[in-house]
């Protein structure tokens, strides 16, 4: 619309625009080129199983389509750009935030509809801008109404309904493997329009994005403030339902942006975006925001399909192809789990039973629920020496607890916290730590199969782990797992040390895993080394040898240094393993400090779709 800034009494009144009544000239519904879907040169639909998808934001587009003189070729370019580019940029749906044109006349309706046409099958909402109709959602009968209401979106898959009045709507929308609820809500939401919001509310419990005409206004520095109808819809609508963690408004310019703290003491983001009063009525200006999932992050831009399409652009064209600052492109952190946790959980994996992930030559399975573990139970229940892990291969590679040096009980502790793919729900907690040196180990007896197994055909090596956060006291070089024979016994004295385990992953000072291992044949120590691992965080790691190389992965990806040497086997030695620390039960020093989840040592080199994350059967 205006300036907030310069002209904030007069919006408030906001410019009114008489309602034609339900005799004046009809505006068509949809035509057929809307059911048309448009070549998409990147070809497909967007996948909505990937962790990263985008909906796309068109703010007002009222000087673009105004009966004194337009172009709407810049909204027909945006929307034939999300359409092209629905595929590469995994676009799942297009919220427009009102004032779709200047008079909300019948002719600029039809002008509307036929610039939408070219969204083609692109699912998209729509709704009213104060320049498109007057008054609330019960204002009855208008152009808009009857370009933009539920017969528009009813063919739409995501489309779940309107209000009764017809201005409201909600769409549920799949990205990410999950469901979002977004909301399109008049400019000036009645109660009974609040009542329906908070109604779909109810029924979808699901994270949602509110999208209306008028929610906040900026000052120049960016920094946003709840308009009069935006501090309405915060009372009686937003802070109380703690789904809506993303609000978004057009209206006022310029761009800008805030967060506030809703009752459940969780974070909402609310954001004006407006470019009318940009360059060529904002050149059909358009805003992607790009949620990642996996990095727990929306990165949000702002460009001009309409613009980045021109051959040789003016220099006042070229300063409006892409807007930058931190109104316009910035990220938006947020842990989507942890924000969602109290009305949409993630969908979990479910537990799986020993059998379900011991494929063939699986040498032996540890996991630390009541299947593997018979003192399972107690979260924070110290493990007692002794305590037998058992093999749930039934081949008799049953570990025993003992707890290192003059340690406390509490070095060795059940879990209740596993990885969210883990079979097992349930790990270990081990203390460990120096100055003094302490901590707790699971050993092998001494007669175990493992102790002696070579696998010169190769092996896969797994487990689970977390460090905690903060990460506190030194615990470089402390160990994770290792079969305890001696590298100088083996007859190999190439490495750091004739001391070394035969078999070790490690954590550096760094933290660095490091995997070490000297081969059946040759005197070597071939190595791999991870990136610095994360703390607070679990993570699933692989050591998968084709009987030549050995390439570590973490959660599912190959790291990059692994050792270029040849390594076939393993000088086992007949020397136990052991989970939570390195060397032999004579020289143990610090033990591992952190969870370990399930562990599990098959003869043979498996894939990533054959981890145990992946489900293995």
């Amino acid at each position: 619309m205006e300036n907030k800034l310069s002209r904030r009494s007069l919006l408030q009144a906001a410019a009114a625009v008489p309602i034609l009544s339900a005799a004046s000239a009809t505006v068509s519904a949809p035509s057929a080129a809307a059911a048309t879907t448009p070549a998409t040169p990147h070809g497909g639909h967007p996948d909505t199983a990937d962790p990263r998808f985008t909906i796309a934001v068109l703010p007002d587009t009222q000087y673009l389509l105004d009966d004194g003189g337009s172009d709407p070729e810049p909204v027909r370019a945006t929307l034939r750009h999300l359409v092209r580019e629905q595929a590469r940029d995994n676009i799942v749906f297009m919220a427009h935030l009102g004032d779709v044109t200047e008079h909300g006349t019948v002719t600029e309706m039809r002008a509307a509809s036929r610039a939408f046409d070219a969204a083609g099958r692109l699912p998209y909402s729509v709704l009213a801008g104060n320049h498109d109709v007057s008054g609330d959602d019960q204002r009855g009968d208008t152009p808009y109404l009857r370009t933009f209401g539920p017969q528009r979106f009813s063919r739409m898959k995501t489309y779940g309904g309107s209000s009764p009045d017809g201005y409201n709507s909600y769409h549920v929308v799949r990205g990410g493997g999950r469901e979002w609820l977004v909301l399109a809500l008049d400019w000036r939401a009645s109660d009974a329009g609040l009542t329906w919001a908070k109604g779909v509310l109810d029924e979808h419990p699901l994270p949602a994005v509110l999208t209306t005409h008028d929610i906040v206004w900026a000052e120049g520095d960016g920094k946003a403030s709840l308009s009069d109808n935006g501090q309405r819809l915060w009372d009686r609508l937003i802070r109380g339902n703690d789904q809506i963690f993303l609000a978004l408004g057009g209206h006022y310019w310029p761009s800008g942006r805030t967060t506030m703290t809703n009752d459940a003491g969780h974070p909402v983001h609310l954001h004006i975006t407006n470019y009318q009063d940009r360059y060529y009525g904002g050149a059909g200006m358009v805003r992607y925001y790009s949620f990642d999932l996996d990095r727990g992050v929306i990165d949000v831009e702002t460009f001009s399909p309409w613009l980045q399409a021109k051959q040789d652009p003016t220099p006042l064209e070229s300063e409006h192809v892409e807007l930058s600052g931190d109104v316009d492109r910035f990220t938006v952190e947020i842990d989507f789990d942890e924000r969602f946790a109290a009305f949409a959980p993630p969908l979990l994996p479910v537990p799986l039973p020993p059998s379900a992930v011991m494929p063939r030559g699986t040498v032996a399975y540890w996991r630390f629920d009541e299947a593997g573990l018979a003192t399972a139970g107690a979260d924070g229940a110290p493990v007692a020496p002794g305590t037998v892990a058992r093999d749930l291969t039934g081949n008799g590679n049953d570990l025993t607890s003992q707890l290192l040096h003059a340690s406390a009980p509490e070095a060795l502790t059940w879990s209740a916290e596993h990885h969210d793919a883990q079979p097992a729900r349930g790990s270990l907690r081990f203390d460990g730590g120096k100055g003094p040196d302490r901590g707790a180990v699971l050993r092998t007896g001494p007669d175990a199969p493992v102790n002696s197994a070579t696998f010169e055909s190769g092996y896969t090596i797994e487990t689970f782990l977390k460090l905690p956060e903060p990460f506190e006291g030194d615990h470089a070089w402390m160990g994770i797992l290792s079969w305890e024979g001696r590298a100088g016994d083996a007859g190999k004295h190439s490495g750091w040390s004739d001391d070394e385990p035969t078999c070790s992953l490690n954590l550096s000072g760094e933290r660095f895993l490091q995997f070490v291992v000297y081969p059946v044949p040759g005197d070597a120590d071939p190595t791999s080394w991870s990136h610095a691992i994360p703390v607070g965080r679990w993570m699933h790691v692989a050591l998968v040898n084709d009987g030549r190389h050995t390439t570590m992965y973490v959660d599912g990806s190959k790291i990059v240094r692994n050792a270029a040497e040849e390594s076939r086997g393993i000088s086992t030695l007949g020397k136990p393993f052991a989970i939570g620390g390195t060397q032999s039960a004579e020289r143990y020093g610090q033990g591992f400090y952190g969870w370990i989840g399930d562990t599990r040592i098959v003869s043979r080199a498996l894939r990533p779709s054959q981890f145990l994350t992946a489900r293995s059967r």
